[in-house]
């Protein structure tokens, strides 16, 4: 007898000021996320600047210039997220000195950080995000976007330092590698067309 395996159903919200307690109670079940980031280490202040990194978020959320797809399960609890955003919004970028050398086009976006609860990992949350980064990317008008994730292919790569997520996952979805800049880390990119 075949066992049948049932995916979750989850349910994918912009990150803005009526979904905040929920990206908030997620952050706070997991400490903070890496140490207590609170997903700003991509933000022009960054997350090690000694502020108060849960006020610097919630700022930027409410004036609409921090950029998420939050994914809840089915009992209405955020699991994981997608952040995205302008280049101005998200200044800070792995690699950023190879990447300058020799640079590619100015993308319209960056997805730049994926968290999924420890709970949640390998369940569909990353993917459901990115699925929702994208749909929420043509809402606003689509354009060229950009992210830096790792080559996971033949070798062992713990999750919890995925957080910019993985080159396969980004080519399942249409992305192209456009140049190597870490032993692991390729820029993708791919255009994204307006909804």
């Amino acid at each position: 007898m075949a066992t049948v395996v049932t995916q979750p159903t989850y349910t994918v919200l912009p990150l803005d000021a009526a979904s905040w307690d929920e990206f908030a109670e997620l952050v706070e079940r997991n400490n903070g996320v890496f140490g207590g980031c609170w997903c700003m280490g991509y933000h022009p202040e960054g997350c090690w600047s000694g502020l108060d990194n849960r006020t610097l978020k919630e700022q930027r959320v409410l004036s609409g210039e921090a950029h998420a797809a939050l994914v809840l399960d089915s009992d209405g609890r955020a699991q994981g997220w997608c952040q995205y955003g302008s280049p101005d919004e998200l200044s800070r970028i792995k690699h950023r000195r190879i990447y300058e050398k020799d640079a590619p086009p100015q993308p319209d976006w960056r997805i730049t950080c994926f968290y999924v609860d420890t709970k949640h990992r390998r369940s569909g949350v990353a993917r459901a995000a990115l699925e929702g980064a994208l749909d929420q990317i043509a809402e606003a008008g689509g354009g060229l976007v950009e992210a830096i994730p790792e080559v996971t292919a033949g070798r062992e790569a713990p999750g919890r330092f995925l957080f910019s997520a993985t080159v396969e996952l980004f080519e399942q979805y249409g992305f192209q590698r456009v140049r190597q800049v870490g032993k692991h880390a390729w820029i993708v990119s791919r255009e994204v067309r307006p909804a």
